[in-house]
C-alpha cells in the first residue's frame, strides 16, 4: 500500500512538472499580434491553468513530505487518520472529513 502511495504521488509529481514546464515553454514562444484579442484570452487561460498546477504540485511535494515523516494519511488539525477512500481521490489532502468542513 505504501509502494503505491508513493509511486502514485511521485507520478502525479511528474506529471504536473511537465504540465508546467509546457505551459512555461508556450508563453516564452510569444503570439502573434494579429490575434491580440485571442491571444490575451488564451494567455489567460493558460495563466490560470499554470497556477493551479503550481499549487497541486506544492500539495504533492508536502503529501511526500508527510509520507517520508511517516505522517502522511493523518489529520495535521485532530491527529486522526484519513479515510483512504478520500486519499484516493485527493492523495494530497492533509485533513479529514470533519476537520475540512
Amino acid at each position: 500500500m505504501s509502494k503505491d502511495i508513493i509511486r502514485n504521488l511521485l507520478d502525479k509529481k511528474v506529471e504536473l512538472q511537465q504540465r508546467i514546464n509546457a505551459i512555461e515553454a508556450d508563453f516564452s514562444k510569444g503570439r502573434s499580434q494579429d490575434f491580440a484579442e485571442q491571444t490575451s484570452e488564451n494567455n489567460e487561460v493558460l495563466s490560470e491553468i499554470h497556477i493551479e498546477a503550481q499549487r497541486e504540485l506544492n500539495l504533492i511535494n508536502q503529501a511526500i513530505t508527510r509520507f517520508e515523516n511517516n505522517k502522511y494519511g493523518f489529520c495535521s488539525q485532530c491527529k486522526q487518520k484519513i479515510n483512504p477512500e478520500r486519499l484516493k481521490v485527493l492523495p494530497y489532502i492533509d485533513t479529514c472529513i470533519n476537520c475540512a468542513k
